[in-house]
């Protein structure tokens, strides 16, 4: 066995400064968050040695463009010479906890990875820091650079306890000493904080979050601060909102305002939930802390039992965020609950607004659907009616599985009154077949379009003999196209055809249109598959002898014009269902159009250039 030896790691310092800094975070400005969470710990480091204190912290901004300085100040805890090399001078060490498995333990404090204060290199080329511990000692004067060395020197006289970071502008960094943009992230991100924040330049001096929700601590209490609520939503989020619930968990540990969207949204519509950690704003666009369903609300959430990532712009995905998640959606559950019991024509509102989000809980949660499920909107064959209105008629309810299918049969099922729910939406028709268990009265079953052409009437025998060889003339016409002819009779008689397809043939179809627009290699494969439905995969049109133009098409004598009209309905039946059409279908619809001016003209020509 060769003999081993034992090496240490080397690291680059300044390289990882450089990465830890302008990297790891999504945008420079959240520096300020950084150097804030700083501050608020030392603060209640402070607050936690003596019950009397009562913190605060303070930003001041001097100079303009280049030439600007911005100065953070906390009357916090404080640092010694020893927690500076400590705590400042080693990656991955933070003055908040300790232990091996100390980024994953509870602690009172925000930050935990000792690497906040790196951030401010984005900003500056140069951090100093004056800090005065609370134990004593001298004060102390820090000076980091990005290049990983710093320096330290005693101060002569000794000043209050707390902390002061200046920061210089760095080159190519003047928007992030601009006055304005400078309030409005410290007031993102420290908007919730329970210390007071001041700001100063040579204009202005202003508390910034001087208007702390009182109801933080209880958010069931925000129910009696309605304009408060909406106002502060606005702000933050940018919306205007005319509703909002109140959220919180069992242990009191996340609370929330969940707003209700004033327009309604789409089922991929990203989340926007703006989360605060111990009440400082660690994610603008957090999508993992409520339902995948709750996507008709935008909230603000505030937690201290989560665990954010190094960079605190998203949270770990653990139990404990799936068992925040879940309570978080109970809440809003509860309240939808509750607004059925005694606030009707709120919910309905809702569910006028956000129909989409309500089935997608109704499907996960039947009870809830049981509570809700009347007020429900889906489309049918007697336009778009919500549940109860559809079970006032007493009918029996048909639903379709996809869009597809309910567009061969709506015009059929139409005009024999047939009650059909078209299922092609996401949750119908899975809610439609659910609804019998939730509702006694409810009678429905799924419809194939096999089903509704058991509703045609047959032709007769005389009439069978009388059209046999123009139906064969059509059948052979659209042999190309793997569809078959019938010749029936059925309502409304103003339809002349209706084209129908069997799941098989429907496959066919997508595979010879994917065949169409594949690359070669990709073509035989498809080739391969199509194959193995060509014996089945036959589409039916129906022509509808009640229809005066069909009827007229049936008894002309002109082999050639009765191809041509019948090409013509095939295509119209096409279009009639919204099917797409192959590059062989338009070239029919089109040679078609032009076979008919044509005959037209020449009729026209025929009769001296006169028309009736």
């Amino acid at each position: 066995m060769s003999e081993s030896d034992t090496y240490r790691f080397q690291v680059n310092l300044s390289g990882m400064i450089n990465i830890l800094s302008n990297h790891l975070y999504s945008n420079p400005k959240v520096f300020l968050r950084e150097v804030l969470q700083n501050a608020v710990d030392a603060v209640t480091a402070r607050s936690q040695q003596d019950a009397t204190y009562q913190g605060s912290i303070h930003l001041e901004l001097t100079g303009s463009g280049a030439g600007s300085t911005l100065m953070i100040e906390d009357d916090g805890i404080g640092l010694t010479r020893e927690d500076v090399h400590e705590f400042l001078a080693m990656i991955g060490q933070s003055s908040k906890r300790s232990g091996a498995d100390a980024f994953t333990q509870e602690t009172s404090f925000i930050g935990r990875f000792g690497i906040g204060l790196l951030s401010c290199f984005m900003v500056s080329d140069e951090i100093v820091m004056v800090t005065q511990s609370a134990k004593g000692g001298k004060a102390l004067e820090w000076r980091g650079n990005p290049d990983g060395t710093y320096h330290i020197r005693e101060l002569e006289t000794e000043l209050s306890p707390g902390t002061k970071v200046y920061l210089r502008c760095k080159p190519d960094c003047e928007m992030y000493y601009e006055s304005e943009l400078l309030q409005q992230w410290i007031y993102d991100y420290g908007a919730l904080l329970p210390y007071p924040i001041t700001f100063r330049d040579e204009q202005t001096q202003r508390i910034i979050n001087d208007q702390r929700p009182v109801w933080l601590d209880d958010p069931e209490r925000a129910r009696g601060h309605r304009d408060e609520v909406l106002q502060l939503g606005q702000r933050l989020l940018g919306e205007k909102f005319q509703d909002y619930i109140p959220l919180r968990t069992a242990s009191g540990r996340t609370g929330g305002i969940a707003y209700i969207l004033p327009h309604s949204v789409n089922l991929n519509v990203k989340k926007s939930n703006r989360v605060y950690l111990k009440y400082m704003l660690v994610s603008e666009k957090a999508e993992n802390i409520l339902p995948d369903w709750a996507f008709f609300v935008k909230s603000i959430i505030w937690t201290d039992e989560l665990q954010p990532t190094a960079s605190r712009e998203h949270f770990y995905e653990n139990e404990k965020l799936e068992e925040v998640r879940q309570e978080l959606g109970n809440s809003i559950r509860a309240e939808l609950l509750r607004m059925a019991e005694y606030e009707p024509d709120r919910l309905q509102r809702i569910i006028q607004l956000h129909a989409l989000s309500m089935k997608a809980l109704a499907v996960e949660d039947t009870s809830f659907f049981q509570i809700i499920y009347r007020w429900l909107p889906f489309e049918t064959t007697y336009g778009r009616r919500k549940v109860h209105e559809l079970l006032a008629d007493n009918q029996k309810m048909y639903y379709t599985t996809s869009l597809d299918e309910y567009r061969q049969i709506t015009h059929v099922a139409s005009a024999q009154s047939l009650l059909v729910v078209n299922g092609g939406y996401v949750y119908d028709a899975e809610l439609i077949a659910l609804l019998p268990e939730v509702c006694a009265e409810a009678n429905t079953e799924r419809l194939i379009p096999e089903d509704v052409s058991l509703a045609f009437t047959d032709i007769t025998t005389e009439e069978r003999k009388q059209y046999y060889e123009a139906v064969r003339y059509a059948d052979v016409a659209l042999q190309r196209f793997r569809c078959q002819i019938q010749l029936k009779r059925f309502k409304p008689e103003d339809l002349p055809a209706l084209f129908t397809l069997s799941q098989e043939a429907s496959d066919l179809r997508s595979i010879e249109t994917s065949k169409s627009v594949s690359p070669l290699a990709l073509t035989s494969v498809l080739q391969s598959l199509s194959s193995s439905l060509q014996q089945s995969a036959y589409s039916t049109l129906y022509l509808n002898i009640n229809n005066s133009v069909v009827e007229r098409i049936f008894q002309a004598k002109n082999e050639s014009m009765i191809v041509v009209a019948i090409e013509m309905l095939y295509v119209n039946a096409l279009m009639m269902g919204h099917y797409p059409m192959n590059r062989q279908e338009m070239q029919v619809l089109n040679q078609g159009i032009v076979r008919f001016l044509d005959w037209g003209l020449s009729a026209n020509t025929d009769q001296g250039g006169h028309t009736e």
